[in-house]
């Protein structure tokens, strides 16, 4: 896997990414496609894409989009949701090893023989799943809507919640609900170190500790606010502070830091004592090379079969009609 240090080594000069940038414009307009990026992309791929936003906000765009190409610059099961809500497209992903260790940590028959052992529960699957996870599921949730949906359900409904144990019981101690959760998590969210952002809070005490649900309960305790990535740049956007340390994956301060100029924002590290910042490595594989290469040669291509999409489709819908 490329490493954080060589893509770093081998950034374009200018005058090639510019030229980079014009190329995939060109091909784009050829090709009658639109480039979906997610919040934690490299900057100069979020700056390039037609739009920006969480899973959510993509799973929507690519459901109204008449492009006839949609290009995910994000992780596989968002190029997969992409294509179960238009089967009719053609959608690539620029690396087609951008996966998730939080899908990979929930396989299929695993969690198959984990949902049958409850037969009277609604299963409730983040967005953060396979294609495959989400035929097993009754509606999936983001951690934008997540609150709001496990809530439309009567109290008395026994739920599975899968596969973000942290996010699972931050909504649990929210709601007031006994989900039964499964035993998964991101490996970059799983990764803050409290010590070290209660030393950044020393250091900056006007700083506003902003993090996402898929950290560690701890992380929770001591952040001023909790949201998706969207409700942090909210967050970051409309509060009068200036300093925010902010605990999910570093590429979300590329947006932030566009929108508010005169604010600071510091990257809450990780339990790596070498790292200043915490990246998804899986997040990080696209860049504007492969880019360009997938849109030339229309590859990696995402297919998903008529049966999965026809049970997928089902509660990825249901969200976006809570929604």
């Amino acid at each position: 896997m490329e490493t954080i240090s060589n893509r770093r080594k081998n950034r374009l000069a200018d005058s090639d990414k510019m030229a980079l940038i014009q190329s995939i414009k060109a091909l784009k307009k050829e090709k009658n496609a639109i480039i979906l990026a997610h919040y934690y992309q490299l900057g100069e791929i979020q700056d390039i894409a037609d739009f920006v936003g969480d899973s959510l906000a993509l799973a929507q765009w690519a459901a109204k989009t008449d492009a006839d190409v949609i290009v995910l610059c994000g992780v596989h099961f968002m190029a997969e949701t992409a294509k179960i809500l238009s089967p009719q497209k053609r959608v690539f992903i620029p690396d087609w090893n951008a996966g998730c260790s939080l899908a990979d940590s929930c396989p299929y028959d695993q969690f198959k023989e984990f949902v049958e052992k409850y037969p009277d529960h609604t299963v409730i699957s983040y967005v953060n799943t396979t294609a495959a996870i989400k035929t097993l599921t009754d509606v999936v949730v983001t951690s934008t809507n997540a609150r709001q949906i496990v809530e439309s359900f009567p109290p008395e409904t026994k739920i599975i919640f899968g596969p973000d144990k942290n996010l699972g019981n931050y909504i649990n101690s929210v709601t007031g609900r006994n989900m039964v959760l499964w035993d998964g998590a991101c490996h970059v969210h799983e990764q803050f170190s409290l010590e070290k952002i209660l030393e950044l809070k020393r250091a900056h005490p006007d700083a506003l500790v902003l993090a996402h649900p898929e950290c560690k309960s701890v992380i929770l305790k001591i952040a001023d606010h909790v949201g998706s990535t969207a409700f942090l740049l909210k967050c970051a956007t409309q509060l009068e502070n200036k300093q925010f340390i902010v605990a999910t994956e570093s590429g979300i301060l590329h947006e932030m830091q566009k929108k508010n100029p005169n604010k600071t924002f510091i990257p809450a590290p990780p339990n790596d004592s070498t790292c200043a910042c915490n990246e998804c490595s899986f997040m990080k594989l696209n860049t504007l090379e492969k880019l360009y290469s997938c849109l030339k040669n229309e590859s990696p291509e995402i297919f998903v079969d008529e049966e999965t999409i026809r049970k997928a489709v089902k509660p990825i819908q249901k969200m976006l009609d809570l929604s």
